[in-house]
């Protein structure tokens, strides 16, 4: 069988690109967020800015203070410009002597020396000279402040990475280490046994799991008892006709010019034969149903049909025994169940009930509807009957009752009982009240919902 791939590494793998994707979505969001706030307060530090240049005295007939001091730190990042009337009269050392922004009022973001920059511009109408001022940021200036936030808050995380990957890596070993207990349970146990698998401290979601495996075993030592008694059983059973059978054929070899007497031997020689045969096909019968009889129980079948069918097939026995088997059946009589199931039962009953009847005795075989639409099953005989002790003990594996000489193995009534419980049929044995014989009942519920 192929290796496949490790629940372990899967779970792994998964956690791992769950908590990755999930931290480069905090990144983002998180640079997005400070990016945001970053803007709004350096455009609120640009319009104080402007605020407080465009209310400077200004010397406007010598042109004095055009180039404002340079503060080498802050140079390369902020620019300014004040205009006295469409004059340039004073700017910072990196603004040209062209106006920043072609706005008069408000924000604006321009290119600038190949970069882009932020620019408020305002204006003061108020006095008696037109003022107009533009204050301007390199956008660089804000992604430098705002990467700076991220790196302080993101490079932990970053770091915290591997250390939160070996977390999982003991967190996932450990979670499973109830599969990898269930495993050395199972490598541990002997192949004979067949006893229900414990694992202390099982969790819920395993319990499933070992539920179905503790019932696969039940069902495996089910399957390996039957077929251990059916071994034990059939070496039992056909130990005594493969003995008889073994004697008429060496009294048909010691019978010499003796026809008769050899004739009589191999008669009863196939007669034996027919007999161990008729017990083979039982046995075999009843294993399959204590293996898996249940199954199929979803088809219907007529049990009016079926018992017209086993009456036709056993009529010629009972005629050569001048018995009489009648059959009354009512029409489309449906029980659960498939065919072969319920004739192998019709046929065992009405087998029995001629077998154990004497010479020229009645047997009467009924299929009836009963009221709330069950269906019953009933055959009569004129035998001897049984005592009520030996009705209790019908259907217990290869019991006969004393006194009789007809040959067979006492597993009919096993067959009987076995095949009714997978159908979910009733059986009852009592005295016949219509031929003093026995009277078997069998009964299955409604098909109407």
């Amino acid at each position: 069988m192929r290796s496949g791939r490790s629940l372990q590494l899967r779970l792994l793998v998964l956690l791992s690109v769950s908590i990755t994707l999930v931290w480069l979505a905090v990144a983002v969001w998180a640079w997005v967020d400070a990016r945001h706030e970053v803007d709004e307060l350096m455009d609120s530090h640009l319009a104080q800015a402007a605020a407080i240049l465009v209310v400077q005295p200004l010397d406007i007939e010598t042109g004095a203070g055009l180039d404002a001091p340079r503060l080498k730190r802050y140079t390369a990042h902020v620019v300014f410009q004040v205009f006295h009337d469409g004059k340039l009269v004073m700017r910072s050392a990196q603004a040209g002597s062209e106006p920043l922004s072609s706005k008069r009022s408000g924000f604006d973001t321009v290119r600038y020396r190949g970069e882009r920059w932020r620019v408020f511009a305002t204006r003061d109408s108020d006095t008696d000279s037109d003022v107009q001022v533009y204050v301007g940021e390199a956008v660089d200036a804000r992604n430098s402040i705002v990467l700076a936030m991220l790196r302080g808050m993101l490079m932990p995380m970053a770091l915290a990475l591997p250390v939160l990957a070996l977390l999982m890596w003991w967190v996932v070993r450990r979670g499973l280490l109830p599969l990898r207990v269930l495993s050395r349970t199972l490598a541990q146990r002997k192949p004979q046994a067949l006893d229900s698998v414990v694992v202390p401290d099982v969790p819920k979601e395993m319990q499933p799991l070992v539920a179905e495996l503790n019932g696969l075993l039940a069902r495996i030592e089910h399957m390996v008892e039957a077929e251990r008694r059916f071994t034990a059983d059939a070496a039992h059973e056909l130990r005594t006709p493969i003995a008889a059978i073994r004697a008429q054929a060496q009294v048909a070899l010691g019978a010499g010019s003796d026809v008769a007497q050899r004739d009589l031997a191999l008669r009863t020689t196939l007669a034996g034969c027919d007999r161990a045969a008729h017990l083979v096909d039982q046995m075999l019968a009843l294993a399959r149903l204590e293996v898996g009889g249940s199954t199929q129980l979803h088809t219907i079948t007529n049990l009016s049909a079926v018992a017209q069918q086993v009456a036709a097939d056993l009529a010629p026995a009972a005629l050569t025994r001048g018995q009489d088997l009648e059959l009354q059946p009512d029409a489309d009589c449906q029980v659960p169940g498939p065919e072969a199931l319920i004739a192998l039962l019709v046929r065992n009953l009405v087998d029995n009930a001629l077998r154990y009847s004497p010479d020229g005795a009645r047997v009467l075989l009924r299929a009836a509807y009963l009221p709330q639409g069950r269906v019953v099953l009933e055959v009569h005989d004129s035998g001897p009957g049984m005592v009520q002790a030996d009705m209790q003990r019908l259907g217990e594996r290869f019991f006969r009752v004393l006194g009789h000489t007809q040959p067979g193995s006492g597993l009919g009534w096993s067959i009987v009982r076995r095949i009714a419980d997978v159908t979910g049929a009733q059986v009852s044995v009592k005295p016949s009240a219509v031929l003093g014989g026995l009277h078997v009942e069998v009964e299955w519920p409604s098909l109407r919902k």
